[in-house]
């Protein structure tokens, strides 16, 4: 249906709902480099599209060569310039409700098994740092540390942490019901204070493994006995065994397919 013209150009509902879109999609780009130097090179990127547009649009010949060659490898130059921020979105697409809806696993039993051990380590005053994939396979992970391949118990996460073992000083890769690593070095988030707390070493690394993979990871503190969970690049501090338990619960145990469908549209309606 046509709406209006500019000129030789039509416009209808449909033009009309493809410009909100593209502008709806440039600005959340934006908000996600914005504070970068990306968001500067992108700005950059969709002034010479615009400057194309327009040069195409009044035929101005001369000009519309000069950016039909810059817009031809602009895709190219996109995926390079934009790299990390590219993987950081796909990142934050994948951890998702919806997405990960897919990716839960039974996981009673090891939850109930990592909760039991971190109760005894916590009574020995003794620190733990341990990363449950959320479904990915962790390998850039898995590959820094020592492989077991083993079932997770509450005996064996005891014995990894026992600060004299040699593999106590590092972290536990867990995926699918399996202890897959320990002593795994992890990336320190450069956050260095969250508020007027200062992070130690163990908080960066699990707070920086967030950042990089989808997975959750739950530091115990070997100075405080604080427990801690690192998920999507954002650390919280919660109170006690029972509440480490619930929320691990709300993100890796399956759920219903309806109940799980009925809260996210409860969640789209509240926001």
């Amino acid at each position: 249906m046509e709406l209006f013209k500019i000129g030789f150009i039509t416009v209808n509902l449909i033009d009309i709902i493809d410009i909100i879109i593209v502008t709806y999609i440039f600005y959340k780009l934006y908000l996600v480099m914005r504070g970068t130097i990306a968001s500067q090179i992108f700005l950059g990127l969709t002034l010479i599209i615009l400057a194309s547009l327009i040069a195409q649009t009044f035929n101005m010949k001369s000009l519309g060569w000069i950016f039909s060659r810059l817009t031809d490898i602009w895709v190219i130059a996109f995926i390079i310039l934009f790299q990390p921020e590219i993987r950081r979105l796909l990142l934050v697409i994948g951890r998702t409700r919806i997405a990960r809806y897919f990716l839960k696993i039974n996981a009673g039993e090891t939850i109930n098994e990592i909760v039991e051990g971190l109760r005894e380590l916590k009574e020995r005053k003794q620190g733990a740092l341990i990363v449950i994939s959320m479904g990915d396979r962790l390998t850039s992970l898995v590959e820094t540390g020592e492989q077991l391949q083993a079932k997770v118990s509450k005996e064996l996460l005891i014995s990894i942490f026992n600060t004299k073992s040699p593999l106590h000083d590092g972290a536990v890769i867990i995926n699918n019901n399996t202890i897959e690593a320990a002593r795994c070095i992890l990336p320190l988030s450069p956050t260095e204070k969250i508020g007027t707390r200062k992070l130690g070493t163990r908080h960066r690394a699990g707070l920086g493994a967030s950042e990089d993979v989808n997975a959750m990871v739950i530091i115990l503190s070997e100075e405080t006995g604080g427990l801690s969970i690192a998920e999507d690049g954002k650390l919280k501090f919660v109170s006690g065994l029972d509440e480490l338990r619930r929320e691990m619960k709300k993100e890796l145990e399956s759920t219903d397919v309806k109940e799980e469908v009925k809260e996210i549209f409860e969640e789209m309606d509240e926001e």
